[in-house]
């Protein structure tokens, strides 16, 4: 039905804008509520979540467009520190040390997150984006190279359809393309707008009169996806209605509506799975790098608890001999004393007995000095927070120096094939060469030439009424067809080469990395052969001097109660007997640190010690 301009009614001409405003603002509303009524990040969940797994979005639809709630950090240390408190006193064994480490150590707690960083990076690579990276896992930059979505348009698309005044339907010749569009993540898109214009002519014989007024109402909508076989699509719909003051219009107002769908298939550069999902190939195998990276992490927390752990116990037997010594003293003076006092002893030797007794006074009070020191750096490695009562509480440890086992040395090529096999650092170097040969086949797939195929079917329709319109949209009055391919090559094609060769000549680099990390482990398994065979001959010959030092006190303290010796004697000999004691105490220290070092080189620290690390995760 045709529609005079003179019969236009600027009433019907915004009917559609109204319409359109009011469902703007509705999803603007209903958008916006969600927001507002998203929980505060208070209380950490019961259980870890995952990072990696897209938010339940049915049918709460707006879960992808809020923040996830994460967890506040729990910085209170856990109940296995404070309940084992008693009168003051914390009773401590090596293995509850380290359960309280696993908990509580500040370092393993930070480090937690990396594992949390390596899960949003593969939640990024589902959609298609490049990962972060994490800390241990490198992200080669050969896949940055012609990214997945970029370079591309914006999500509307062709616009197939649209256009004003029937233009879509003219029959003009033209070209068709359709290039790849769209990430792994679909993109949906609503777009309105009014608008008013108004047009001076220059001539009667167009429009018949001097000045056109226009009134157009659009709406489109559209959506477009890629995959991960180098597939994309993309389908928009248009619907326009305008209205004209000007004459010798066919309609007025008039209605243009058109839909099309738009697919593209990349068979050269671009196509596979290798090339399409590198992004997740990598982000996967960033997630098992954190993990030996976290790995690696407790191992060398764990070894650091134990060292400091058996500093405690050697800073107490440090404590105990000085304060025997500083016995030993006292009671040589008050023989002295006694002596002096009946004539049978010059008043000298008492003086040199007193200074004896202030000086081992001395060592008694800078070995519960050290203890006190060793005893924080222990109470900080196993505690988020040194609360008072742990502050005042005093660690009562209950285990022992390990005594020398000739069978607790590894043979040197059995230590190197454990560590070889077991040491994480190998394994984020190998995982790395894995992302590197990631990168190379892509750089090499971006050296062929670009093949896509594509085709595109498209419908429009022109008439003077909404309805009427939609009728010939859906009947396919007006149809378009188009097939094609798009074949294009660089001449000589540096950048492609000089991308794949840098990839190459990164994945050499890291084989060598992996080398000199091999290199690196081996010494450092060898130092720690070296150093538990000499730490255990040192524990042997100190325990002998003891032995020696022992026997020959007692011989001079019997030689002073006989008269054939002088207590300046015997003080040399207390004070010999001291010094090879606290030298005994540093081999079997020493010892107990070398067998700690020996299991961190082969890197079997948490079998030895019942360390869970999926449970330490």
């Amino acid at each position: 039905m045709v529609t005079p301009s003179r019969h236009w009614k600027p009433d019907r001409a915004h009917s559609v804008a109204r319409s359109g405003i009011v469902l703007c603002v509705l999803a603007l509303f209903l958008a916006g509520m969600p927001v507002a009524a998203q929980p505060p990040d208070v209380a950490p969940d019961l259980e870890k979540p995952d990072y990696s797994r897209n938010p339940e979005w049915f049918p709460r639809i707006y879960k992808p467009y809020v923040p996830q709630r994460v967890p506040a950090p729990n910085l209170s240390s856990g109940a296995s520190v404070t309940e084992r408190i008693r009168d003051g006193k914390l009773e401590l064994s090596l293995a509850q040390l380290l359960d309280a480490v696993v908990e509580n150590n500040l370092d393993l707690a930070v480090a937690r997150y990396n594992n949390s960083f390596a899960e949003t990076d593969i939640l990024r690579a589902k959609a298609g984006q490049a990962p972060r990276g994490v800390a241990g896992a490198r992200v080669p930059s050969g896949l940055f190279a012609g990214a997945i979505g970029a370079g591309l348009g914006g999500g509307g698309g062709d616009g197939g359809g649209g256009g004003g005044g029937g233009s879509a339907i003219s029959g003009r010749a033209r070209q068709v393309f359709i290039g790849p569009r769209g990430a792994f993540d679909p993109v949906a898109g609503l777009n309105f707008s009014v608008g008013r214009t108004t047009s001076p002519l220059n001539t009667l014989r167009v429009a018949g009169v001097p000045t056109v007024v226009a009134n157009t109402t659009a709406l489109q909508a559209f959506y477009t996806q890629g995959f991960t076989t180098g597939t994309s699509f993309s389908i928009s719909f248009n619907t326009q209605r305008q209205s004209s003051t000007q004459k010798f219009l066919l309609f007025n107002p008039s209605f243009v509506s058109g839909y099309s769908l738009s697919v593209n298939q990349q068979l050269m550069n671009g196509f596979g799975f290798g090339v399409t999902r590198r992004f997740m190939n990598v982000a996967q195998n960033g997630r098992r790098i954190a993990r030996e990276w976290f790995r690696q992490q407790v191992i060398d927390t764990v070894a650091q608890a134990q060292s400091l752990y058996w500093d405690l116990v050697a800073s107490r037997e440090r404590l105990r001999a000085a304060e025997q010594a500083l016995a030993v003293a006292e009671r040589l003076h008050e023989n002295n004393k006694k002596q002096a006092e009946i004539g049978t002893l010059a008043p000298l030797d008492v003086l040199t007995a007193e200074a004896e007794v202030a000086a081992r006074e001395r060592d008694r009070i800078v070995a519960e000095t050290d203890s006190q020191m060793r005893e924080a750096a222990l109470k900080n490695v196993f505690s988020k927070q040194i609360e008072p009562a742990l502050r005042a509480a005093r660690i009562e440890v209950t285990d022992s120096l390990p005594e020398p086992q000739d069978a607790g040395i590894p043979g040197l090529e059995e230590a190197l094939s454990a560590a070889m096999r077991n040491r994480p650092e190998i394994r984020q170097a190998e995982g790395n060469i894995l992302n590197q040969e990631t990168a190379v086949q892509f750089t090499r797939n971006r050296l062929k030439p670009t093949l896509n195929i594509f085709a595109r079917f498209a419908t429009a329709g022109l008439t003077g009424g909404l309805g009427a319109v939609l009728h010939q949209v859906g009947r396919i009055d007006f149809p378009e067809y188009a097939v094609g391919f798009s074949l294009s090559f660089p001449l000589l094609n540096r950048s492609a080469q000089a991308d794949d060769l840098r990839a190459r000549l990164e994945q050499r680099q890291s084989e060598t990395a992996l080398q000199r990390t091999r290199n690196q482990i081996g010494l450092e398994v060898r130092n720690a052969v070296i150093g538990l065979m000499q730490t255990q001959a040192q524990v042997a010959a100190a325990r002998k001097a003891v032995d020696r030092m022992e026997q020959t006190l007692d011989a001079e303290e019997k030689k002073l109660q006989a008269g054939v010796s002088i207590p300046y004697n015997v003080i040399q000999v207390q004070r010999d007997l001291l010094a090879a004691q606290l030298a005994a105490v540093e081999a079997r220290a020493d010892y107990a640190k070398a067998v700690v070092q020996m299991d961190r080189a082969m890197g079997v620290t948490l079998e030895k010690t019942g360390i869970d690390l999926e449970q330490a995760l």
